[in-house]
């Protein structure tokens, strides 16, 4: 990822609309799967400027990786500390070290190479039972401008990610697409962006009017009711929640 897109990511991912809205999803999935539970051991893998670590720490004790010593950096400033410089590839712990864990947008990444070997790792370290949480881009056909300056390597459908979790051992419990009401919006962007004036190196994570995001959240925020009980059948996310069997 270029370097600029951490500072962007840090400086906005408590408000925009988009992280937001993907943090009331994930937490209404976790709440399905352990209630209360402030015991557990996570890790977040490819912890990225931070933010996700602060609210899955309702739910236990929080370990964090990142290959980038910047995205570290901004974890610090976050007053985060049980921090490791690693690839999702290559996790510095031992086998069933944890009882979650998730990895969120980080396995489509060019620099994480075949994301079939994370998958294993993440089968490694967690204790027979445990659970991965996955959240990953959709559909390769929506590749654009933002994909190049994030170093997309892949975008994923529903139905490989499966096929991906049961071959390492991981037994799929929920898979479901997410960013399904805003699909057409970001169909319609993407198919007029040869068109659309873009300044170099810009992704779409930029910081908006408080009004956009407050309402664009909301639409998640909805989904992330639904999705609580039922699946989604399309969307610009695919989310895939597994257990390790035990």
């Amino acid at each position: 990822m270029d370097p600029a897109e951490y500072h962007t990511i840090y400086t906005v991912e408590d408000r925009h609309w988009w992280y937001v809205g993907m943090r009331h999803i994930t937490l209404a999935l976790l709440d399905e799967a352990y209630g209360r539970r402030t015991d557990l051991r996570i890790l977040d893998a490819g912890s990225g400027a931070g933010a996700a670590m602060g609210y899955l720490a309702r739910y236990g004790r929080v370990s964090g990786i990142d290959l980038s010593p910047l995205a570290l950096g901004y974890c610090r400033e976050r007053g985060l500390r049980r921090l490791s410089q690693a690839s999702v590839t290559a996790l510095p712990f031992a086998a069933a070290s944890f009882d979650l864990v998730t990895s969120f947008d980080v396995l489509y990444h060019r620099a994480v190479g075949d994301y079939r070997h994370a998958l294993r790792e993440f089968h490694r370290v967690l204790q027979p039972g445990g659970r991965v949480l996955l959240r990953l881009p959709a559909y390769d056909r929506l590749r654009g401008r933002h994909d190049v300056v994030i170093h997309t390597a892949r975008r994923f459908s529903a139905p490989e990610l499966s096929e991906s979790l049961r071959e390492v051992g991981l037994a799929v419990e929920r898979l479901t697409y997410a960013n399904t009401l805003l699909f057409p919006l970001a169909l319609a962007k993407r198919l007029l962006e040869p068109w659309l004036p873009a300044a170099p190196g810009q992704s779409d994570v930029s910081p908006n009017s408080p009004w956009i995001d407050g309402v664009l959240a909301a639409v998640l925020g909805a989904e992330a009711r639904w999705l609580r009980r039922r699946d989604l059948p399309f969307g610009l996310t695919v989310v895939a929640l597994a257990r390790k069997r035990g």
